[in-house]
């Protein structure tokens, strides 16, 4: 149990790291976006008659951004590019929750008042994840028209998120038995 709990505990923090590398490398071509959009247009336009668009996603927050005279739309990169900042940053947030459950745990029981925190903000990330996917749709279709983003919501998101929220209700009952039975030792 202690080397599973070592292991979680490197994939987590491993997890963390990719996370917050990828949204910083997203929010400086989001900037570079704006500043330099010839620049970026050498990475994420495409040669060829036949092409639609650069399609670009994250967590299910999907954007088509359109190539017109082998030129992407910058706008909807733009727009992309904020969401899928915060996006990413919120799911290194739910692997830095992870990680820091795995390291409260390693010598103690689960059921500790910061471990039901922690679980309680993996649920309320999990389930913003789909949610500022769909706000970030909805705006970039306001912004640049109906073809470029698609309006839909990843329930699994959601409902990974309410199930995580249950458990956390689980591990509070936990520890307060726990404090409970220690109080009586």
């Amino acid at each position: 149990m202690k080397g599973l709990n070592k292991l979680g505990t490197v994939i987590t923090k491993i997890l963390e790291v990719f996370h917050w590398v990828g949204a910083a490398l997203m929010l400086a071509a989001t900037v570079c976006s704006v500043a330099a959009p010839d620049w970026v247009n050498r990475f994420v336009s495409f040669d060829g008659k036949d092409c639609c668009g650069a399609e670009l996603n994250v967590y299910g927050f999907e954007v088509n951004a359109p190539v017109v005279d082998d030129k992407t739309d910058m706008v909807s990169f733009f727009l992309f590019g904020i969401g899928a900042v915060i996006i990413l940053a919120v799911m290194a947030m739910v692997f830095r929750n992870l990680h820091l459950i795995f390291k409260k745990s390693e010598n103690a029981t689960p059921f500790q008042k910061d471990n039901v925190r922690l679980m309680r903000q993996i649920g309320i990330f999990s389930i913003s994840v789909p949610v500022i996917g769909l706000i970030m749709s909805t705006i970039i279709r306001l912004v640049t028209g109906v073809e470029t983003a698609e309006i839909s919501i990843d329930m699994s998101g959601i409902f990974m998120g309410i199930i995580i929220l249950c458990l956390t209700q689980f591990f509070a009952y936990g520890a307060k038995l726990e404090k409970d039975v220690d109080g009586l030792v």
